[in-house]
């Protein structure tokens, strides 16, 4: 999540700027999970090609990864091989991020139907029980309104750090997403652009080569209008279409929290999740009652940045023993 989507937010540094475009160094269990590679491919649904990774063996219990606004598929990637020894495990690109088509107009019902699609076209089906769908953020609200709309597509559903109804109002010192009409910004340099990269909402970073990871898949290539640049005459710009908050069409989510649904439901969050902490002072709670939560100590809303070996052991460890 990057450049401006929420101009008026509280600015916090961009964490990549010291290092004029080098790597910042990883630990070996990094190194080990990005060595990783999945399995790359493209899935048509509804007339757009959405983008799929998969590692793991077909026919084991199946998982389906869902990332948040503005991000792509790659945001699982050094989480999702510690999954896939006794999992087949899938993450998808939503249409308007990563490398999957944009839309004209976006909504919940394609959004569900994009991760359903490409449960289907990993072979999460060809397993002995269904997929557990997995979701952050945003993703974690797509995956919320597939198991109140579509409980046989799933076993059970988990949530990290998702919160409901937008960001805080202006009362607290923020405005709400603006609905852009400008084209992503072309940077001439990658270290450019990488220097422009930061989370949304705003936190820091401790963990430098997770967001640089992420930051480099979040660019691609482009034509620079001045002709000048990397490459002759290409730049770098972010992958995310600009204008999704305003092609979104959020009116399905109004009454999600009156349908009925079985579908167990875990919740896992930060402990110092600014979109958790104003959850958790509404008094209009979205999730049902019987939803699960486990924290995450030290964490802000980007779990898998802030603590990823603590995300991957609570994942292993709820489905180890549910639903």
């Amino acid at each position: 999540m990057a450049d401006d989507p929420f101009p008026n937010w509280p600015e916090i540094a961009p964490p990549l700027i010291p290092f004029h475009g080098e790597a910042p160094a990883a630990p070996d269990w990094f190194k080990w999970a990005i060595a990783q590679e999945p399995e790359r491919s493209l899935v048509p649904v509804n007339g757009a090609d959405i983008e799929l990774l998969t590692w793991g063996e077909i026919g084991k219990p199946g998982l389906i990864l869902v990332h948040g606004n503005s991000a792509h598929a790659d945001w699982w990637s050094f989480i999702a091989p510690y999954l896939a020894q006794d999992y087949r495990v899938a993450a998808i690109s939503l249409s308007g991020m990563g490398a999957s088509s944009w839309r004209e107009t976006y909504s919940f019902e394609t959004f569900a139907n994009e991760v359903h699609e490409g449960a289907k076209a990993a072979g999460l089906y060809e397993a002995d029980v269904k997929p557990v769908f997995i979701g952050h953020s945003f993703g974690g609200a797509q995956v919320f309104y597939a198991a109140m709309n579509y409980p046989e597509w799933m076993r059970a559903a988990i949530l990290v750090d998702t919160g409901f109804g937008g960001p805080p109002p202006a009362s607290e010192g923020f405005r709400q997403p603006q609905a852009r009409t400008q084209p992503n910004r072309v940077y001439p340099t990658l270290a450019a652009a990488l220097g422009r990269f930061r989370f949304m909402p705003p936190q820091g970073c401790s963990n430098l080569y997770i967001a640089d990871f992420i930051a480099r898949r979040s660019l691609k290539r482009v034509p620079l209008p001045e002709g000048e640049g990397e490459g002759g005459g290409e730049g770098w710009t972010w992958r995310f279409d600009p204008m999704l908050w305003g092609k979104l069409d959020r009116s399905t989510m109004t009454a999600i929290a009156e349908k009925p649904s079985d579908t167990p439901l875990v919740h896992i969050y930060g402990e110092h999740s600014k979109i958790m902490l104003r959850h958790s002072a509404n008094p209009t709670n979205v999730l049902p009652a019987r939803t699960k939560s486990i924290v995450i100590p030290d964490s802000e809303h980007h779990i898998m940045v802030d603590q990823p070996l603590a995300l991957i052991a609570a994942l292993r460890a709820v489905l180890a023993c549910w639903p």
